[in-house]
C-alpha cells in the first residue's frame, strides 16, 4: 500500500502538470530502492515484470523499447502528456495521430466548420453590409452546408474516439475537456438531425454556438489561458463590484442634481442624459469609457461652472483610478502566467525525457548492471533519435553530443542535458562568398559587402519615398486624368534601375546561394523583379515618360493605376530599413515574438467574437431597417438628431449576417461612439438590448484588452531585460546559437526534482517497468 506522503506528492504533481489522475496500478512503475547494489531482477511471479522480461525474442523487446523511447522523446519535445497507451499498435496510432498530416487535417476541419457561418443562412456573400444598398444574398440550398458540417463532425467523432482509446477509459472519464468534447459532439449531431428534419427552417441552431469549443479543445495554450482567467475572476469581480457601486452612487447624485425644472440648463441635462434611472446609468457607463466626453457635461457646464466638478470627479474616480486599478490587478494576476506556463512545460520536458531514459535503461541486458553503472547505451539513444520527428539541425547537434559518450553509458543527468540542445536555435550559416582572382573584382566585392553600401541603398529608398510623398501633396487636388506624371515617371525609372543594379551587385558579391540565404535579400529581390516587370509593361503600353505624358487607357490598367501600383510596391520596399536600424529591429523582432507567444489570447478573442456574433444575429437580425425615401439621410437635412445612428449613416453596422456582426463587434470593442449603437438598438430592439452590448464591453474591452495589455507588459519586461540580451563569448559553442524563450528563463525556473519525476512515473497507468 502506498504511503500518504506518496499520494500527496502525486496529487501535487497532477495539479502542476494539469493532467488527470491516472488509474492506480497494482505495482509501481519503478522500484522503490534507489541506492545500493545487488540484483535488480524482479520476482517472476509479478505480472508487471513479466511484460518486460518475458517476450518472444530479445530483438523484439529491444525494438519495442526503442519505439517507446521515441514516443516519449516526441512527447517531451512537444510538451505533451505521457499518460497514454504504450503498446506497439497504440504507439503506431499515436504517432500517426500527432503527425503533421493528421494535425493539419484536423486544423483544416476546425477552420471549415467555423467558416460555415459566413455561408450559412444568413449568408455574408454580398458586396456591402449597408442595408440601403445590400442586394439579397445567395442562400445555399438546404443540405449543402449541412453536408459539409456533418463531415466535419464525423472527423471530430473520430478524433475523440482516438483520444479516448489512446489515454484509456480511466483517464478519459477524469478529463473534463474530453467529456465536454463528447457532450458537444452529441448535442451538435442531435441539433443537426433536427435541422434536416425541419428542412433548415429552424429558428435557432444551438450547434453554431458550440463550434468554438472545437478550437478551444485543440489548443493546450488556450486551455491554460482559460484556467488562468478563471483563477483571476474573483479579483476581477471585486473591482467590478466597486465599479458598480461607483456608477450607482454617481447616478443617484446626477438624478438629484439635474432633476429640477427651474433652470433651462438643468432641464436640458435631465431630459438628454438623466431622463430616468436606466438612461442616467447608461450615460455614466458610457462616460466611464470617455466615449461621450464632454458631450454629457456640456449642457450643465454651459449654465454653471460648478457642475463640471461632478463629471470631473466621476471621471477621476472611475476612469483614472478604478479602471487603471483593474488593469493593475489583471497584470498582478497574470504577470506570472508566462513563468507558470514555462514551468509546466519544463516539467513535461523533463518527465518525457526521464521516461525515455528509464525505457532505454530497462532494455534487455541493462538490468544486470549495478545501480552506479546504470545508464543508456549511446547506440540505443542514436537509434531512437533516428526514428523521432526532430528538426535536422537539432538532431545533428544532439547526435554530436551523444557520440562523445561512445563506449560509456549516459547517466540520467547527462541524458537530460543532451536535450538542452533542442532549446537552442542554431544560427543559419551563410554560404561562403565567391572568390575572384582579379584585384578589381575583389575590391568591388569588398565595397558591395561593406555596410556603407547597404546604408546607401536605404538612403535611396528613403529618397524614393520622399519623392512619392511630395508628388502626393502636389497632386492632392488634381484629378488623375489631369495629372502630368512626367517627373514622377522619370524618377521611378531611375530608382527602379538603381534597385536592379543593387540586386545584381549583391548577387555578384555574395553569390547566388549567399544572396538567397538572407530573407531580406529574397524580399528585396522579389519586389525589385516585380517593379522591373511593371516598369517594362508601362513603357511597352504607354511609351517613355515625356512632358504632358497623359495617354489614354490601354489594357486593364490606366497609366495612373500602373504608377500607383509601382508606388505601393516602392513604399512596401521601404520596410527593408527596419533590419538595418538596431533599435527598430529589436522592437520589430520583439513584436513578432509576442505575436507568436500570444496566439492563444488571439484564439480566446476569436471565440468571444464568434459566440457574440452568433448571439447578436439571433437577437438583432433585421432590426436595422433601411430608411425610406431617397435611401440616404444627409447630415444637414435635419431629419435625424445630430450624432444619431441615422445621421452618422452607420447603416452597415448591423447583425444581419455573420461578417457584418463581426465588424459591428469590432467597432463596439474600440468604444469610440459606442453610445450611438446603444441608443439605436435601444430604440429599435428595446432597452434589454443594452445588456448584450454592456456584456460585450466587459468581455472585450475590460477583461480581454486588459489581459492582453498585462501580458504585453510582462513579455516586454522580460524580453527587454539587459540580461536577456547578453551575447556569449566569441569562440564558445554558445556563440553559434540563439537562446529561445524557454532557455532564456531557465535560470529562473525551478528544475523538477528526481523524486518528483519518479513519483509521477510510478503512477503511469499503461507502462509498468521494473528496475
Amino acid at each position: 500500500m502506498r504511503s500518504g506522503g506518496a499520494r500527496g506528492r502525486a496529487e501535487v504533481l497532477r495539479r502542476r502538470t494539469g493532467m488527470a489522475e491516472p488509474q492506480a496500478e497494482s505495482e509501481p512503475l519503478l522500484g522503490r530502492a534507489r541506492g545500493g547494489g545487488g540484483d535488480r531482477e524482479c520476482p517472476a511471479g509479478r505480472p508487471t515484470c513479466r511484460s518486460v522480461h518475458v517476450s518472444p525474442g530479445a530483438s523484439a523487446r529491444r525494438d519495442l523499447r526503442i519505439d517507446q523511447a521515441v514516443v516519449f522523446i516526441e512527447d517531451a519535445l512537444q510538451y505533451r502528456s505521457i499518460n497514454h497507451r504504450m503498446d506497439a499498435s497504440s504507439m503506431w496510432l499515436y504517432r500517426r495521430y500527432y503527425s503533421n498530416t493528421c494535425q493539419r487535417a484536423l486544423g483544416v476541419t476546425i477552420f471549415l466548420i467555423l467558416a460555415l457561418a459566413f455561408v450559412e443562412t444568413p449568408s455574408s456573400l454580398t458586396r456591402t453590409a449597408d442595408v440601403r444598398f445590400r442586394l439579397p444574398p445567395w442562400e445555399p440550398p438546404c443540405g449543402l452546408t449541412e453536408g459539409l458540417e456533418v463531415l466535419c463532425l464525423l472527423v471530430f467523432v473520430a478524433d475523440v474516439c482516438v483520444k479516448g482509446y489512446l489515454v484509456g477509459w480511466a483517464e478519459f472519464r477524469n478529463s473534463l475537456w474530453l467529456l465536454a468534447y463528447l457532450v458537444v459532439l452529441l448535442v451538435s449531431l442531435v441539433d443537426w438531425a433536427v435541422s434536416l428534419s425541419l428542412v433548415c427552417q429552424e429558428p435557432l441552431r444551438i450547434r453554431r454556438l458550440l463550434r468554438p469549443f472545437f478550437l478551444l479543445q485543440n489548443s493546450s495554450m488556450m486551455k491554460k489561458t482559460l484556467k488562468c482567467l478563471r483563477w483571476s475572476l474573483p479579483d476581477l469581480a471585486s473591482v467590478g463590484l466597486l465599479l458598480a457601486v461607483h456608477l450607482c452612487l454617481f447616478t443617484v447624485f446626477g438624478m438629484l442634481l439635474f432633476a429640477g425644472e427651474t433652470d433651462e440648463g438643468q432641464a436640458r441635462e435631465r431630459l438628454t442624459y438623466f431622463r430616468n434611472l436606466p438612461e442616467a446609468l447608461t450615460s455614466l457607463l458610457v462616460l466611464l469609457t470617455t466615449a461621450n466626453n464632454p458631450d454629457v457635461m456640456i449642457p450643465a457646464y454651459s449654465r454653471n461652472r460648478a457642475y463640471a466638478l461632478f463629471f470631473i470627479l466621476f471621471t477621476l474616480i472611475g476612469s483614472l483610478f478604478l479602471m487603471n486599478l483593474l488593469t493593475a490587478i489583471v497584470y498582478s494576476q497574470f504577470r506570472g502566467y508566462l513563468m507558470k506556463s514555462l514551468q509546466t512545460s519544463l516539467f513535461r520536458r523533463r518527465l518525457g525525457t526521464r521516461a525515455a531514459f528509464e525505457v532505454l535503461a530497462s532494455m534487455p541486458g541493462a538490468g544486470e548492471a549495478s545501480v552506479q553503472a546504470r545508464g543508456v547505451q549511446p547506440q540505443d539513444f542514436l537509434k531512437a533519435l533516428h526514428k523521432a520527428q526532430l528538426d535536422a539541425s537539432h538532431r545533428q547537434a544532439i547526435e554530436e553530443r551523444v557520440r562523445a559518450f561512445e563506449g560509456t553509458l549516459l547517466s540520467a543527468e547527462e541524458f537530460q542535458r543532451v536535450f538542452d540542445e533542442v532549446d537552442r536555435s542554431v544560427v543559419k550559416e551563410h554560404p561562403p562568398r565567391p572568390r575572384y582572382q582579379s584585384p578589381i573584382l575583389q575590391r568591388a566585392q569588398l565595397v558591395c559587402c561593406h555596410r556603407c553600401f547597404g546604408t546607401l541603398g536605404n538612403l535611396v529608398v528613403l529618397g524614393n519615398l520622399a519623392s512619392i510623398c511630395v508628388f502626393l501633396v502636389l497632386d492632392a487636388d488634381v484629378l488623375p486624368q489631369n495629372r502630368d506624371d512626367f517627373v514622377l515617371g522619370v524618377l521611378n525609372c531611375v530608382f527602379i534601375l538603381y534597385y536592379v543594379l543593387e540586386t545584381l551587385l549583391k548577387v555578384f558579391a555574395l553569390g547566388p546561394r549567399g544572396y538567397l540565404s538572407y530573407a531580406s535579400n529574397v524580399c528585396d529581390g522579389l519586389l525589385t523583379g516585380v517593379l522591373l516587370v511593371l516598369e517594362i509593361l508601362t513603357v511597352a503600353a504607354y511609351g517613355f515618360p515625356h512632358p504632358g505624358w497623359k495617354p489614354e487607357r490601354r489594357g486593364l490598367l490606366s497609366l495612373w493605376d500602373m504608377a500607383r501600383l509601382v508606388n505601393v510596391l516602392i513604399v512596401f520596399r521601404f520596410l527593408r530599413i527596419i533590419p538595418s536600424t538596431k533599435s527598430m529591429a529589436v522592437v520589430a523582432g520583439t513584436i513578432l515574438g509576442l505575436i507568436q507567444n500570444l496566439r492563444a489570447f488571439g484564439g480566446i478573442l476569436l471565440v468571444a467574437y464568434y459566440v457574440f456574433a452568433i448571439v447578436g444575429i439571433c437577437l438583432f437580425r433585421g432590426v436595422i431597417v433601411a430608411p425610406s425615401g431617397n435611401g440616404s439621410l444627409a447630415p444637414g437635412n435635419g431629419s435625424a438628431p445630430c450624432g444619431s445612428f441615422e445621421q452618422l449613416e452607420y447603416w452597415a453596422n448591423n447583425f444581419d449576417d455573420f461578417a457584418a456582426a463581426l465588424i459591428t463587434l469590432w467597432d463596439l470593442m474600440v468604444v469610440n461612439n459606442w453610445q450611438v449603437f446603444l441608443d439605436a438598438f435601444r430604440r429599435h430592439a428595446g432597452p434589454w438590448s443594452e445588456v448584450y452590448f454592456v456584456s460585450w464591453w466587459l468581455v472585450s474591452s475590460v477583461i480581454w484588452v486588459n489581459l492582453f495589455l498585462a501580458l504585453l507588459l510582462e513579455n516586454f519586461l522580460h524580453l527587454w531585460d539587459p540580461r536577456s540580451h547578453q551575447q556569449p563569448l566569441a569562440g564558445t559553442q554558445e556563440a553559434a546559437c540563439l537562446v529561445s524563450v524557454e532557455l532564456m528563463f531557465r535560470d529562473v525556473l525551478e528544475e523538477p526534482k528526481e523524486e518528483e519525476l519518479l513519483e509521477w512515473l510510478r503512477h503511469h497507468p499503461h507502462l509498468p517497468l521494473c528496475r
